[in-house]
């Protein structure tokens, strides 16, 4: 396995899995949950900085992702289980634990199948699977997040809005992403189909909301135009003990657009 800092490994039944941890070694771990296509080094390392400035924080690579080994995953399910299995070895009793985008529907399962490893959990540009109602994503989504690869103006139209700010904000963030030392291999075309497959397969958690009974944090970007906040908003009506949060003039990367506030905001939940 490459090495890098902070970086070290545990074994699951899928695999060795790569492990990157920042921050004290001390109170509840956060465990982050990446986005769709996503290694554990496409966190804005600014916002690692920030959230792992009184958390441990830990980031991993799924098997067949990145660093890890094993083969890619085609479930939610199964993304949920290897979560498990590293909170199990990475958390003297329970962990907390931020899922973005993808990471957010594997956080709400891994919520249904083993609560008895959670404490709280941050759910950022999340849906709780098909709304029937409501805003939908744009089409030309699906045509950009399907590309080989995507570039700068990909990700600036994905995650951020239009705007002046944002889009200064966005080349920033994306750029600091890219120009990482030790960063994980990008996701495979094999990878990037699973995760396709295991996102459409996924039922989603409306039918089973009332059954998470955890404090939830919501989080959603005015403007996200790959998860309409109004999904969020959904999720957080249905879940007994949740906060719902949206950030003005961000779009799918809210969290690294508004880090501080995301950071303040995130931390007063944890600590609550």
């Amino acid at each position: 396995m490459p090495s890098g800092p902070e970086i070290h490994s545990v074994q699951t039944k899928h695999g060795e899995i790569a492990i990157r941890t920042n921050g004290p070694e001390r109170g509840t771990p956060l465990v982050l949950l990446p986005r769709f296509r996503a290694t554990m080094d496409d966190w804005d390392p600014a916002f690692i900085k920030l959230l792992s400035g009184d958390h441990q924080v830990v980031r991993f690579d799924n098997p067949g992702v990145g660093l890890s080994q094993g083969s890619s995953l085609n479930s939610i399910k199964s993304m949920a289980s290897v979560a498990a299995e590293v909170i199990l070895q990475v958390a003297p009793r329970h962990a907390d634990v931020l899922g973005w985008s993808l990471g957010g529907a594997v956080a709400q399962q891994l919520a249904l199948d083993y609560p008895h490893l959670l404490r709280r959990m941050i759910l950022v540009g999340a849906t709780p699977g098909a709304i029937a109602e409501g805003p939908r994503q744009q089409p030309r989504v699906a045509t950009v997040l399907a590309k080989q690869e995507n570039d700068e103006q990909d990700f600036l139209y994905l995650f951020y809005p239009e705007t002046e700010a944002a889009v200064s904000c966005g080349r920033t963030s994306i750029r600091r992403i890219a120009n990482q030392p030790y960063r994980s291999p990008g996701v495979s075309a094999l990878a990037f189909m699973e995760q396709v497959q295991a996102f459409t397969r996924w039922p989603g958690i409306l039918h089973r909301a009332r059954e998470l009974k955890l404090p939830i944090l919501v989080v959603a970007g005015a403007q996200d135009i790959v998860a309409p906040a109004y999904c969020s908003f959904v999720l957080s009506q249905q879940v007994p003990d949740a906060k719902f949060i949206v950030y003005p003039d961000s779009g799918h990367a809210s969290l690294f657009q508004h880090a501080e506030e995301f950071v303040e905001d995130a931390t007063r939940f944890l600590e609550a």
